[in-house]
């Protein structure tokens, strides 16, 4: 009997090779029959450009991680842990039923071990544990992109919060076999919320402060890492008519988005970056470690506002970004309106107080010092604020006519609604935490260079402010 069953067990397992190594010998030709690609990453907010292929392919990233040290505001240094030196990390772009070979380098320059979990990836870990290494090292994983959507990708090395708290957070977007439809402009951004020891906009190099990440009371909630990363010369921009696809993701760790675009309706939303999409969305809701792709048309010239909807957290935190939009004016869409005094209503007089003598040049240095790092987020650094959420500082009949005003506000600050020039803006100013040198010089910088007035205040007339607020 025990013959028997020795030969029958040894003619199973014959059988089961004859029909199991062939199966297993196919895969691996497949896989090594696919055409290589090397993805050719770029840096937030752009995008690797659409896939056009049409068959699956074995795409390998280079993806190194840096811990580096770079402005978090204007005269604010953090350091940041970042996959490719970035915040949000390169966005890996690949089509459903790629093989993907993540090359991992922790470059021997830093610190600390660091991993990468990808949300995309069907397994344990997302494959955290094949990744974790430490500086020096290169971890090679390979992973099949079954299921398309915009995934998010993090350190998940412990502490887990912490590690994506400093940046450690990109995405990547697994295009479906059929592909995305073709649109004028991409762009790439994501959210994330960061701890500083000091306070919002302190000057010098900040620490990161773990209470305040456990407690959820984040000093910065930003778009790719920077408060004002998303403004100025560095705008998003579109014209007329063209369709924009946004890929918007949440890094964390802790704060769920609210995303809007002021002046701007969704033409599609794809609800956590998943298949479906819904259609004409003002807010999106994008929680921590989620995506979205909007998409939408932008219909007339000016700057569009992306903000998180939690409206302290644009305000007061910094995250806000700019699509700066051109194109010829549909005054059947927007038209500018018209602004009349009511019956009976008179223009307040200007201020009539003796403005103090010139400051010098170095005064006025320190003022534009001051105004770069506190105020061009949201006035610009032209001081023309953006249109229907911050005022103009420059050419303002608002300055001009109370500037005494504008220093309480700076020192104070202010919510509710003003007018200048003729518009209504209704926001939050919040106070800034500046000393008295600094808010004389910056209110004489804006006044002189901005306004074409003089000098108006001193250091000893804002102390005055400061202790009339605090009696």
């Amino acid at each position: 009997m025990r013959a028997k069953y020795k030969l029958a067990s040894t003619i199973m397992a014959i059988t089961w090779a004859r029909f199991a190594l062939p199966s297993a010998n196919a895969f691996a030709t497949t896989e090594a029959a696919l055409p290589i690609i090397k993805e050719k990453l770029v840096a937030p907010p752009a995008v690797p450009p659409q896939i056009t292929r049409k068959t699956p392919a074995r795409v390998v990233v280079d993806l190194t991680i840096e811990e580096v040290e770079k402005e978090i505001a204007p005269g604010t240094r953090y350091t940041f842990w970042t996959f490719g030196g970035t915040v949000p990390g390169k966005m890996i772009r690949v089509r459903e039923g790629d093989s993907v070979e993540l090359h991992l380098k922790n470059l021997p320059g830093n610190k600390l071990p660091h991993n990468i979990d990808l949300h995309a990836v069907s397994g344990p870990g997302g494959g955290a544990a094949q990744t974790l290494i430490a500086p020096g090292n290169e971890a090679i994983f390979t992973f099949k992109a079954l299921a398309s959507g915009l995934y998010v990708y993090h350190c998940a090395t412990a502490p887990v919060a912490m590690h994506v708290a400093n940046g450690m957070y990109g995405m990547i977007l697994v295009e479906p076999k059929e592909g995305l439809s073709k649109v004028d402009r991409e762009y790439y951004v994501m959210q994330g919320d960061f701890y500083t020891s000091g306070a919002y906009r302190a000057e010098g190099l900040q620490t990161f402060d773990i209470q305040k990440a456990i407690d959820e009371k984040p000093t910065y909630v930003v778009f790719n890492g920077a408060d004002g990363a998303l403004t100025g010369t560095r705008s998003l921009t579109a014209n007329t008519g063209e369709k924009v696809r946004l890929f918007f993701g949440v890094g964390g760790p802790n704060i769920t988005s609210s995303f809007h675009v002021i002046g701007a309706i969704f033409d599609k939303v794809y609800t956590e970056g998943g298949t479906h999409y819904q259609e004409n969305v003002q807010t999106t809701m994008v929680p921590a470690g989620g995506s979205t792709i909007v998409e939408f048309v932008p219909k007339v010239p000016g700057n569009l506002t992306l903000v998180d909807h939690s409206l302290t957290r644009a305000f007061n935190k910094g995250a806000i970004g700019l699509l700066a939009v051109s194109g010829a004016e549909q005054p059947d869409i927007y038209s500018k309106g018209v602004i009349k005094p009511l019956p009976g209503s008179l223009a307040k007089p200007a201020a009539t107080a003796a403005p103090v003598p010139a400051s010098s040049d170095t005064l006025l240095a320190k003022g534009k010092a001051v105004y770069d790092r506190t105020c061009v987020a949201c006035h610009q650094a032209d001081g023309k604020g953006v249109a229907t959420v911050f005022p103009p500082l420059a050419n303002s009949d608002f300055f001009q006519q109370r500037p005494y005003e504008m220093a309480h506000i700076v020192l104070h600050g202010r919510s509710g609604e003003l007018v200048v020039n003729g518009q209504h803006y209704n926001s939050v100013m919040p106070p800034q935490d500046l000393n008295d040198e600094d808010i004389a010089a910056v209110i004489n910088y804006i006044s002189v260079y901005m306004n074409n007035g003089k000098a108006i205040l001193t250091p000893v007339q804002v102390k005055e402010m400061r202790q009339v607020k605090q009696q």
